[in-house]
């Protein structure tokens, strides 16, 4: 089969800046051409990436992207600079998976291969206008709702099909020998709850918190999808009070780094209170993929993978006390060490289903599906 996959214009594979898709698409590449399959994999060049290379199997061709803008208009209007260079690259395909904007709509139907358009984010209305695609994929069962009421007509071209971890999921060490530590990793933004997080450590009595750490971690540039500086000085004069007991520290996006962290960890806390930004969850997903026991708000995508009591922690985010609550999630999950080994075996657990190789397998069933015109509920 031969399958070429498009991403956006702004950042670029390998996820050298971050970013869930980026990181999704890449592994699935790898596993799709492990599998035999012939893959194209086009992203943006930057950080000094070749405009053509081979990784692995996979022939990645780049062209220039752009930097995000917080005006939504330009944003927009750049990506279609990026698509229409792109569309010159593109070569005969089956599939051609993409989530850019532009492409449904500036791509003849069917000449680059059957389009299978990933909805990673909350639709704003675009999709009534992709008559062109083959089949909406979607990571989580609330954004297959959401696309389902946009295109209700269409609803048995909607698979839901989530993100996998890119790396094996491996139960090592002990539970109870990690460090003491409450660990944010993601974008340093105001939806992600992270000055919420902070009030919310401090609340917690100073002889419940004995010995714990709460660190901070995540791109906070604009560009790379964060707050940018005014906010990490908010979040940092949050934390100043506290001194070495909350640590802020700057990006990485070294897959090894982060797992060491998510290995070293006791605890994962996403508060984040993005109704419609957050679509998967997949900083939660690699956190239990690593046994570090997650904290998470109420989200719609989270209920995908975490049980309160179950394999972790969720408080109600749209609560007006949310910050209470979640200050009483922390006390819980931190005086809960038997509990919180039984919750890391289970977040091994549910991890295990999401492995890139594992997944590959059900992309492909509903790609062939797709090229025999078979009818499937992919969703059921």
């Amino acid at each position: 089969m031969r399958i070429t996959i498009l991403q956006g214009a702004f950042l670029p594979v390998p996820a050298l800046r971050g970013g869930a898709i980026e990181k999704a698409w890449d592994a699935l590449g790898q596993c799709f051409a492990d599998a035999g399959h012939k893959v194209t994999h086009i992203s943006r060049k930057c950080n000094g990436l070749p405009e053509e290379e081979k990784i692995g199997d996979v022939r990645h061709l780049r062209v220039q992207g752009f930097d995000g803008v917080k005006n939504s208009f330009l944003l927009k209007l750049l990506e279609t600079f990026y698509v229409l260079r792109a569309k010159k690259l593109l070569p005969p395909a089956d599939i051609l998976i993409t989530h850019a904007f532009w492409a449904p709509l500036l791509f003849n139907k069917e000449k680059f291969g059957k389009m299978y358009v990933h909805v990673g984010r909350y639709p704003k209305g675009q999709l009534r206008f992709y008559k062109k695609a083959s089949r909406f994929q979607v990571p989580t069962k609330a954004i297959f709702e959401a696309v389902k009421k946009e295109i209700p007509e269409r609803s048995k071209e909607i698979s839901v099909l989530p993100y996998p971890i890119n790396w094996k999921v491996e139960k090592s060490g002990n539970y109870l020998e990690r460090s003491s530590t409450l660990l944010f990793l993601g974008r340093i933004h105001p939806e992600k709850g992270v000055t919420e997080l902070i009030k919310a450590f401090k609340n917690i009595p100073l002889n419940i918190r004995k010995g714990w750490k709460l660190i901070i971690r995540g791109p906070w540039r604009f560009e790379q999808g964060g707050g940018g500086e005014s906010y990490l000085s908010q979040v940092k004069d949050e934390a100043k009070e506290c001194g070495s007991v909350i640590e802020i520290l700057e990006p990485t996006f070294s897959v090894a780094e982060l797992r060491k962290s998510l290995e070293a960890a006791k605890l994962f806390v996403y508060p984040s209170s993005a109704d419609k930004g957050e679509t998967f969850g997949l900083a939660v997903l690699e956190a239990m993929s690593c046994g570090c026991v997650p904290i998470v708000s109420s989200l719609e995508c989270f209920q995908d993978l975490v049980a309160d009591q179950k394999n972790g922690y969720v408080f109600n985010h749209r609560s007006n006390i949310a910050v209470q609550l979640l200050s009483s999630k922390l006390e819980d999950a931190i005086q809960s060490q038997e509990n919180n080994i039984r919750f890391s075996n289970e977040c091994f657990k549910m991890a295990k289903e999401y492995e890139a190789e594992r997944l590959a397998r059900k992309y492909i069933q509903d790609f062939k599906v797709l090229l025999d015109l078979k009818p499937l509920d992919i969703h059921s």
